[in-house]
């Protein structure tokens, strides 16, 4: 009867493992365990658990640890290789703000005497040299008039001093003339007497 028994035991185990292989495929690890749980026998408070099960359950853990390991390491390696990318990239991003930040500087300045100034200091001190030039030029003309008036007045005043001057020396010719008369009409009648 324990033959039997037996036999009647590694038949059901052996269909019972031929419908488990079909569902392994199919189940999750979960469900592979409840069906091990599930489907085992009772030994008075025991649960009898077939090998075959428990090898297929091992086989399925072991594949799934497997598959999940591999899963990680092909995570991990593209993981460092996006990190290498994102540090290059960062690098790139680094080098090209500062070729930025330079590009700016010089947009935003100009070359003056070797030095490179900023464009409103630059703007200012244009700015302050055209005022000052202003101011100079004002400045001279002002000058220029004053000095052109008195220039003028002095012109005018020469004018009339030399139109006096001639007016003087034509009454001191003709004094002169009329005293030469006088002298010769002297003469002339000293020589007679």
């Amino acid at each position: 009867m324990k033959h039997r028994q037996f036999l009647l035991f590694v038949c059901m185990i052996a269909a019972f493992a031929i419908n488990l292989q079909a569902q392994e495929s199919e189940n999750s690890l979960e469900d592979q365990f409840t069906d091990v749980i599930e489907n085992s026998n009772r030994y008075q408070d025991y649960k009898v658990v077939k090998i075959f099960k428990l090898n297929a359950l091992k086989k399925s853990v072991t594949d799934s640890l497997n598959a999940l390991q591999n899963d990680l390491s092909s995570s991990n390696a593209k993981i460092n290789e996006l990190t290498q990318r994102i540090d290059s990239l960062q690098q790139e991003i680094n080098k090209t703000e500062t070729a930025l930040g330079i590009s700016k500087e010089k947009e935003d300045g100009i070359h003056l005497f070797g030095a490179l100034i900023k464009k409103s200091t630059y703007n200012a001190i244009l700015w302050s040299i055209i005022g000052v030039l202003l101011l100079v030029t004002l400045y001279f003309i002002y000058r220029f008039k004053s000095s052109n008036s008195i220039t003028k007045e002095a012109q005018e005043k020469l004018t009339d001093t030399e139109a006096e001057f001639e007016s003087h020396r034509q009454r001191s010719l003709e004094r002169e003339q009329q005293l030469r008369r006088k002298l010769q009409d002297e003469l002339n009648k000293q020589k007679k007497s």
